[in-house]
């Protein structure tokens, strides 16, 4: 028998992988499942995208390429950089990683060393925190309510800040919360890490477009340039443009950094699928029309999630103005029985109840570091997204 680490001790298991993985076993025995915990955007990629990824596969590019990135991406990224955020990265200051997962690992195995610490504004990706833990590192959670949009305020940041703090992982439009800073809040964040400048920032912008009721999207960088030195701007193609199985993310950032994060990906991955990257060219340079226009319909379908589940008695859900996740509140329902007497103690006991009753994949709040609540997904067509709220709304009013 092999013996396993003992630092895996530290990681409890994932609520969300024992909900995903019951959800795929009903789907496998073929019940009708209806998944609103969908993690990627339901739109095809884009054919340029598609054809970029052929042309290379003809011309033989199949092979390794730089460990982080080709020169051909690169300058495609430095372009989307300056075209859509303002910000001027050279090629040696942007790295590619096999998602932005990946990007986000690098960066944090690069840098941290036993004991330092990463604020983790909680709701956070669930990823974060653990990323932290094999680090050697302590993610040091805030708790942000729905009294401040799931956004984390100056004076919260200013009062988890310790001698040991090495990064601020922020994270706009959120997973799951659909929060959005906006200019003003980051640049009143800004104003507190000027005071501590051993801090850096984790901008996870992989959301970037998923923007609603007029929000404009505005990244640390660019709001604060005087912390672009210590700032690291993470971002993908896999949200946009529907690209999540091709496994490209991306960062600018100093270029020390970026060195040091190209180190770390040698010994785990090498570089990214050749062909990926060869995709991602023309999806960032290519004609961009089609965004706008699938953020409408996602806006769409926020609306009617948000609409249908604050209909249902037992659950309060604010409006997120990103991101393609509603993050409602259950308070309210915890503490009831289901006909099987079982009692609801918790998101994970609802959010379990909700996929054995009427077939819905949920997910709880618990995965993300924020309870009591729910993540739905919307990225779904509207039929599966009504059959989907209709089914959590007979779930719930059958607790007792």
């Amino acid at each position: 028998m092999i013996a396993l680490a003992s630092w895996l001790d530290q990681f409890a298991p994932s609520p969300l992988m024992a909900i995903n993985r019951k959800a795929r076993e009903l789907k496998a025995a073929g019940v009708d499942v209806i998944s609103l915990s969908i993690g990627a955007p339901d739109f095809e990629t884009p054919d340029n995208a598609k054809l970029g990824a052929t042309q290379a596969i003809g011309r033989g590019d199949t092979r390794y390429t730089n460990v982080d990135g080709t020169a051909e991406l690169k300058a495609a990224i430095q372009e989307k950089f300056h075209r859509e955020n303002g910000l001027d990265y050279a090629l040696d200051q942007i790295t590619v990683g096999t998602g932005a997962k990946q990007v986000v690992f690098n960066a944090l195995m690069a840098t941290l060393n036993a004991g330092d610490e990463v604020i983790v504004p909680a709701p956070y990706y669930a990823s974060y925190p653990d990323i932290t833990r094999v680090a050697g590192a302590v993610p040091r959670i805030v708790a942000c309510s729905t009294e401040t949009g799931f956004k984390l305020s100056p004076a919260a940041l200013e009062g988890a800040i310790t001698e040991r703090s090495r990064w601020l992982a922020l994270n706009s439009p959120g997973n799951p919360s659909g929060a959005v800073y906006d200019r003003d809040d980051l640049a009143a964040l800004a104003e507190v890490l000027r005071r501590h400048p051993g801090i850096a920032v984790l901008s996870d912008d992989i959301y970037e477009h998923f923007l609603y009721d007029g929000a404009t999207f505005a990244t640390m960088a660019q709001v604060a340039p005087d912390m672009a030195d210590r700032t690291l701007t993470v971002n993908g193609v896999s949200k946009t443009y529907g690209m999540t199985g091709w496994r490209i993310g991306y960062a600018g950032g100093p270029s020390e950094l970026i060195r040091a994060m190209a180190r770390i990906q040698y010994q785990c991955t090498t570089s990214p699928c050749s062909v990926s990257q060869a995709a991602a060219v023309p999806a960032l340079l290519g004609p961009q029309d089609q965004v706008p226009e699938r953020m409408a319909q996602f806006e769409k379908r926020r609306d009617l999630v948000v609409g249908m589940l604050n209909a249902i008695d037992g659950l309060d859900c604010l409006s997120p103005r990103g991101s393609f996740y509603a993050y409602p509140n259950c308070a309210r329902l915890l503490g009831k029985r289901a006909t099987d007497g079982k009692t609801i103690d918790n998101d994970t006991d609802l959010a379990t109840y909700i996929l054995e009753a009427e077939r819905v994949s949920v997910l709880p709040g618990a995965a993300y570091g924020l309870s009591p609540h729910l993540r739905v997904s919307f990225a779904n067509d509207d039929d599966a997204l009504k059959e989907g709220c209709a089914r959590i709304a007979r779930a719930c009013s059958q607790l007792e």
